[in-house]
């Protein structure tokens, strides 16, 4: 057992010394209901009448470790933010992640893994709540929530700097749903640190 600890410690250690990692931080979004929503009118900062647009308020906060080169990575993310009914809200996602398209200034990434949707319970703020059967809990529960064993992710980042980029996410949750957030995302790369620390 302490064996196999060890070589997970220095499994964790060598990809953390010898690949690039991100940070990235986005304000969430908006959020888009393609047929619109039967709870629409629960729906404060609604743009139209259907709630098909709802903007949501909130931080997205995301870390990636490429394992290979810089094609493949994992990546972990968390989201705190009002709901579209005005709720706390928020969200856990580990997956992996492959980069789709790259140039000089453009990439794109796209990403599946297993995530944890949480929110404050419907049913204890609205009245007229309409249950449309995707989270999970009832109307004595504290929280609704939902996992998913895969979701999808699409990432657009486009170069500002050297180590930052202007990135906008997509989560596509066609026909129900699909998210919007838009940030910053910065990359550094631990092994250029220590080469040009042996330099010095």
């Amino acid at each position: 057992m302490r064996r196999s600890v060890l070589v997970l410690v220095f499994f964790l250690f060598f990809l953390s010394v010898f690949s690039q990692d991100n940070l990235t931080v986005k304000f969430f979004g908006l959020s888009i209901h393609p047929d619109g929503d039967v709870n629409a009118d629960n729906m404060p900062t609604k743009i139209d009448r259907n709630g098909i647009a709802v903007i949501n308020l909130g931080l997205y906060f995301g870390y990636e470790n490429f394992i290979y080169k810089d094609k493949l990575s994992l990546k972990i993310i968390t989201a705190y933010y009002s709901d579209c009914g005005g709720l706390f809200s928020g969200l856990l996602h580990v997956g992996l992640r492959g980069v789709v398209l790259q140039s000089n200034k453009f990439s794109i990434n796209g990403g599946i893994g297993p995530t944890f949707i949480y929110r404050r319970s419907w049913y204890s703020k609205f009245d007229n709540y309409v249950n449309s059967g995707f989270y999970n809990g009832n109307e004595t529960d504290f929280w609704q929530y939902k996992f998913l064993w895969y979701a999808g992710e699409l990432e657009f980042n486009y170069k500002l700097k050297k180590f930052l980029d202007l990135s906008v996410t997509l989560v596509p949750g066609y026909p129900k749903l699909i998210d919007i957030s838009i940030g910053v995302r910065y990359r550094f790369g631990k092994l250029i640190e220590l080469k040009n620390i042996k330099k010095l």
